[in-house]
Formats: structure tokens, sequence, C-alpha cells
């Protein structure tokens, strides 16, 4: 279990909790203790820092305005620039001229990123000091030993980013599966951001039928009338080839 609550300005009091609770409460239970990105911000500083020694990385003060018309890509203009460390600025990784990235995901479409040309120098520390996602689960990753992960096509671009640092970082590349995300009728991810209301743990048994049914997987016995029986049923009938490979929105609410 890994919680990534690297943005404090951005966390609302208790959802960490609450997100643990509901899992807990969906029969979604996990091995060993919980890890907290908080509390790894001395390795993420560590390899900040030896990406600027080995000057695989380089300080960047350009703002939002002055990259505007840019098409989204960082040319290195601050690559050859002496930046004080007094001075606010952001930290990026430097994207070599032949650094195209070939992902072979499980689920979707094979991606292959030009990141020099699509991209440029991205972001590992921000301006205001907070350690970037795609350092952060990289390292992460890693460290917890994760081999293969699972998660929602949202990230799905982003993986060539991951890929890059691993490599740069000698570390071991997982293997992906980007499964659909729900959304609502806007085509909208449900989240916080887009104000979805919150998964009712007490309809636990029914938001995992319409999961399942939702990722396209074998609709559970009459006899499943427990969280843990429908599980142990759900995994041992598991179709990853069944599951959706776009986002969608589900039959009925799961709350």
């Amino acid at each position: 279990m890994r919680m990534e609550d690297l943005d404090p300005p951005r966390e609302e009091a208790g959802a960490a909790q609450r997100i643990l609770d509901s899992l807990s409460a969906h029969g979604l239970d996990w091995d060993g203790p919980t890890l907290w990105q908080s509390q790894r911000l001395e390795a993420y500083a560590d390899t900040v820092q030896e990406l600027l020694d080995q000057q695989l990385a380089f300080r960047c003060d350009c703002s939002r305005a002055r990259l505007l018309g840019q098409e989204n890509i960082y040319r290195g203009r601050c690559r050859s620039r002496q930046i004080a460390n007094s001075t606010a600025a952001a930290v990026r990784v430097i994207v070599s001229d032949d650094s195209v990235i070939e992902l072979v995901d499980r689920l979707q479409a094979p991606l292959t990123q030009n990141l020099a040309e699509e991209l440029g120098d991205f972001i590992v520390r921000r301006k205001d000091q907070l350690f970037a996602y795609q350092l952060a689960v990289v390292l992460d990753d890693a460290y917890q030993g994760v081999t293969q992960v699972l998660r929602g096509s949202d990230l799905y671009d982003s993986t060539p980013r991951q890929i890059y640092l691993q490599r740069l970082l000698g570390l071991p590349t997982p293997g992906y599966a980007h499964i659909p995300v729900i959304t609502n009728n806007a085509g909208q991810k449900l989240s916080k951001q887009t104000h979805a209301p919150a998964l009712d743990d007490n309809k636990a048994l029914a938001n995992l039928k319409l999961a399942l049914r939702f990722l396209g997987q074998p609709a559970p016995s009459a006899e499943c009338q427990q969280v843990d029986q429908l599980l142990v049923e759900a995994v041992a009938n598991w179709q990853l080839q069944a599951v959706p490979a776009v986002p969608g929105i589900p039959e009925t609410a799961l709350y």
C-alpha cells in the first residue's frame, strides 16, 4: 500500500484515512505497512541532487508565461544557465535527443513517444520544492519491489517519462496494464476535482459487482453474498483480455 501524499495544498483533511477505510470495507487488503510518500522526501531529494551532480538535470526558473507558445514542449532554455540556489527554480531532467520510448501495454495500444520532440526536459522537482509524481513513483516502485503496475488509463501517456527515468537511474521497469477509468456524462474522470460523490462503503458488495461488470468480467454467482466470497470468485475468473481499453460510464452509479 502506498499513499501518494506529495501535494499538501491539494490534500483534503481526513481523505487519506477515508481511502484506507474504504479499501478495507471492500475487502481490498494489502501486505505490509503503508508507505507514505511524504515520509520519503529525503530519498527524493538525494536523487534530485544526484541528477544535478551528474549533470543529468538542471535548475530552471522559467515561468508559465515565458513558456507560452512553445506547444507545451520545453526547449532547454535553462540548460546552460547558472541559476543561484537562492533563486526559486524547478529541476528538470535533461531529455536526450534520441529519447524514443516504446511502451507495450497489456491493455492499451502500443505507444511510441519521442520525449525530446513531444515533451522536452521535464520537471522532477517543482519550483515550490514539491517533488513531481514522475520521480516519486519511479523511486517508490523500485523501493517497494513493484513488478506489475495496474492503474488507470489517464496515466498512460505519462508512462514513457517514468521509463526514461528508470533507465537513467538504473532501475527496473515493471510491466504495465492501464485499465479504463470511470467517467461522468461529460467524459471527465470521477474524482474530487470533478466533484464526484464519495464511494458508499455500506454498498461494498453492490459496488464490487458493478465494478466487475464495468471491467467486462463474468457476473458473480448467486452464492456470493459476502465481499470476501465475491473477491475469491472474481480472482479465480479474472480475464484481463475482457477489460475494455477506453474510459466509459458504468451502467449504474457506484455511489
